[in-house]
């Protein structure tokens, strides 16, 4: 076949890759930056049976009005290419918030050897050995797949706005939605679409009903009472007790992992012992300071209102001192910190003082620089903000709330 992939800087090279290593006749074109050597002009001029694209492409871009080929997106390319070459099980997870937690969380309940593929990083079980860093484009999951294929193990994968459905179970986390493509999509409605091919699918509340007969909403089968989870299956149930089921951020992930355990004949008890993870509502004290480290690829307006409502709860103290910000080159396609959330969380939180990271989306707004919202400092790292904010609290807490990738 003659194959167009598009957008070489979000796993189109390694989908054209992989095309290739098939047998198949594949140009790849950088859509954002035009820096492939068949650019957007050479490609109008050819003639393909097939063309790749990822989910957040303008649906407008000329390759994709005016080619009369048939598209098919990044996810289901994974799907084409994975074909029957798969570990067992294979769960796939997606959404706005919480996939990282819930891939983590379940992950920890799986036995033997497989491997975790996240935005923290891929992982090496039992062992729970970093073994590399690239990201949760659908391209990724290839190279996941092939390495939880070779030993013979499982593999939980965090995907980027949508699955492949090409695993055991699909899991979309959050009904959070936003604009992609141009402004002309949902990316709810993307993730949906990709997991209609999914052979079981298990949902967060408030996520519209798939038409298909395999998914499953977590508020049919699981149910939380303070910090113990119960989870009720036609054929069997479970239950965990654990203080995180109380944290804002956890509760859902923890229920989801859990639904997915049973969903896999895996008790989900060993929650009990699973610990906040790095980032993500993470708790540490540091010469008197409370520190609540929310900085995450998922953190948003409704994240750091949380993170700062916790941070009061557990230090007794109002003050606060909030970093905040996007790393610059941080959340380009999917969904950003946007300077209306940012604005809102500080309105909500009015937090004694900022350090701001990366380029403030706010000049000269009362938010930002008068006197109840004075911004202290600014840097273009999360880690050189962290120290700037423990140099200049005495008491109270920070609060870590940076859109990065970790």
């Amino acid at each position: 076949m003659d194959i167009l992939v598009l957008d070489t800087i979000h796993g189109g090279d390694t989908l054209g890759k992989a095309f290739s290593a098939r047998g198949d006749r594949v140009d790849c074109v950088d859509v954002y930056r035009n820096g492939s050597a068949v650019d957007v002009p050479i490609a109008l001029t050819r003639t393909y049976d097939l063309i790749v694209a990822p989910v957040h492409l303008d649906p407008d871009h000329p390759l994709l009005r005016l080619s009369p080929a048939p598209v098919i997106t990044h996810h289901e390319a994974v799907r084409r290419l994975l074909g029957d070459h798969l570990p067992r099980p294979m769960i796939e997870i997606t959404g706005a918030q919480g996939k990282t937690t819930t891939a983590h969380a379940l992950a920890f309940l799986m036995t033997g050897p497989g491997i975790l593929h996240t935005s923290t990083g891929t992982y090496l079980f039992p062992e729970k050995r970093l073994i590399s860093r690239s990201g949760i484009t659908p391209a990724s999951v290839l190279a996941a797949a092939d390495l939880a294929h070779s030993i013979h193990g499982w593999l939980v994968a965090e995907e980027s706005l949508g699955v492949s459905g090409a695993g055991d179970l699909s899991i979309i986390t959050s009904s959070g939605d936003y604009p992609i493509a141009a402004g002309k999509k949902s990316a709810l409605a993307a993730k949906t679409a990709s997991a209609l091919n999914a052979r079981r699918v298990l949902l967060a509340e408030n996520i519209p009903e798939l038409s298909m007969g395999q998914s499953i909403h977590i508020e049919d089968v699981a149910a939380c009472d303070c910090e113990e989870c119960r989870t009720t299956l036609p054929d069997a149930s479970g239950r965990f007790s654990n203080p995180l089921l109380a944290v804002p951020g956890y509760q859902t992930p923890l229920m989801l992992a859990a639904a997915a355990a049973m969903i896999l004949g895996i008790d989900p008890a060993p929650l009990s012992s699973f610990c906040a993870l790095p980032g993500r509502m993470s708790v540490s004290r540091e010469n008197g300071l409370l520190i609540v480290d929310n900085a995450n690829s998922g953190t948003n307006a409704a994240t750091t209102i949380s993170a700062a409502r916790y941070a009061r709860q557990l230090s007794g103290e109002e003050e606060i001192t909030l970093v905040i910000g996007q790393v610059a080159g941080d959340g380009a396609v999917c969904e950003g910190f946007s300077s209306d959330g940012m604005r809102q969380a500080i309105r909500e939180i009015h937090p004694s003082r900022i350090v701001w990271v990366g380029i403030s989306p706010l000049p000269e707004t009362r938010e930002c620089n008068g006197q109840s919202h004075p911004v202290v400092a600014r840097s273009d790292t999360l880690e050189e903000a962290s120290a700037m904010a423990r140099r200049v609290t005495n008491h109270g807490s920070v609060v870590l709330a940076v859109k990065t990738w970790r």
